[in-house]
């Protein structure tokens, strides 16, 4: 665990403000400083307020998530509503049991890669169900994973969208 962190936390501050801090840590200790942090802010309700480029500490640590650029406040709210709002879809990757051309697979989804016989679309929340059991119906599936797509895409959309505060 980082010593700045345990030096931070000598006189239990109310407020804490953390910067990147799991960079350059390894998977165990980054794991690990997250639990700490976690378990402090319900132990001592203290406001944590995280600064990162690492989705992965987002994720993990924060409920509410603000996204400021260039000084504007671009997103305030849930992770969730954001998810809902940027990314109104989910990922499905496909193993085949045979290569198909991209062609084939653009009437489940929009198509955001085809290597061999390993496929990703993004299907729209609302018809998740719907094309999943088209896909299984009509194609030669393998393996079939649906997931939300990556944080990190959903934040570069929040910077393409409209400036306007959300």
């Amino acid at each position: 665990m980082k010593a700045e962190l345990l030096a931070a936390l000598l006189h239990r501050p109310q407020v804490l403000f953390l910067d990147e801090p799991t960079l350059g840590l390894d998977v165990n200790a980054q794991v690990a400083v997250r639990e700490f942090v976690r378990e402090y802010n319900r132990r001592y309700g203290a406001t944590v307020l995280l600064t990162s480029h690492y989705m992965a500490d987002i994720a993990a640590l924060c409920p509410r998530v603000l996204v400021i650029h260039q000084g504007r406040l671009l997103y305030d709210g849930a992770l969730e509503g954001l998810l809902a709002r940027f990314a109104p879809y989910r990922e499905v990757r496909l193993t085949l049991g045979s290569p198909l051309p991209r062609e084939a697979l653009l009437p489940f989804g929009e198509v955001r890669e085809v290597e061999g016989r390993e496929a990703r679309l993004l299907v729209p929340r609302e018809r998740l169900t719907e094309r999943v059991a088209e896909i299984l119906k009509r194609l030669p599936v393998e393996d079939l994973e649906v997931r939300e797509p990556p944080l990190e895409e959903v934040i570069a959309k929040v910077f393409q969208s409209p400036k306007e505060p959300v």
